[in-house]
């Protein structure tokens, strides 16, 4: 057995896992299970199917072990694989699903821009920024984007006019992109998408 500090670097990592030493595969495991777990957990909402696609996406590492390329990223390798596995889930099980492409791809991108911080530390920073909107503001984005309320039953409930709701959740945006920066773009398109469609996304606590 090797010891651990043997697998910190990627090259040697991915040589460890293709010459099938299985304790790279535990520190591989180990080392990035619980980001891979919060990452499929955007993409469906049942924790043990998530939990089955990060599964699915090790165990077809550790097969396809003898093709790892050790001069590229075995975690952007992983992020990729529990994508495809994910999209393979929906092509046998909902066929008749419309995945919009956009959606999912930036998913991708803005996961692939996050080398060492996972996607826990994002939200935490959104979540912050949306806190420190103005009052009204705050009011109307949260019971849109995270109470999914529709902008008529917004303004029914708080006594304003549609033109208002819309008017506020524009200004809330505009805030956010303006106080979070470009990077962060995709990443609010992401949480909470500009459509009427139910798609999954992330939920803030």
């Amino acid at each position: 057995m090797k010891p651990v500090s043997q697998f910190d670097n990627n090259n040697s990592l991915v040589k460890y896992l293709k010459d099938g030493e299985e304790k790279a595969y535990s520190f591989l495991i180990e080392k990035y299970h619980r980001q891979l777990f919060a990452y499929a957990l955007t993409f469906v909402d049942e924790k043990a199917l998530a939990q089955d696609i990060v599964q699915s996406a090790f165990l077809k590492t550790w097969q396809y072990r003898k093709k790892l390329n050790p001069d590229y990223s075995i975690k952007s390798f992983l992020y990729k694989t529990v994508y495809n596995t994910f999209i393979n889930y929906y092509r046998k099980e909902k066929a008749t699903m419309i995945l919009e492409k956009k959606y999912y791809e930036n998913m991708y991108e803005v996961v692939d821009e996050l080398e060492d911080r996972n996607l826990n530390e994002f939200i935490k920073i959104v979540t912050l920024e949306i806190e420190k909107l103005p009052k009204r503001c705050k009011e109307v984005f949260t019971l849109s984007k995270k109470e999914g309320l529709t902008n008529k039953e917004i303004s029914e409930y708080l006594n304003i006019s549609n033109k208002t709701v819309e008017a506020l959740i524009t200004k809330s945006f505009k805030i956010l992109r303006k106080e979070l920066g470009d990077k962060y773009e995709t990443l609010l398109f992401i949480l909470f998408p500009k459509t009427d469609h139910s798609i999954k996304g992330i939920t803030l606590s």
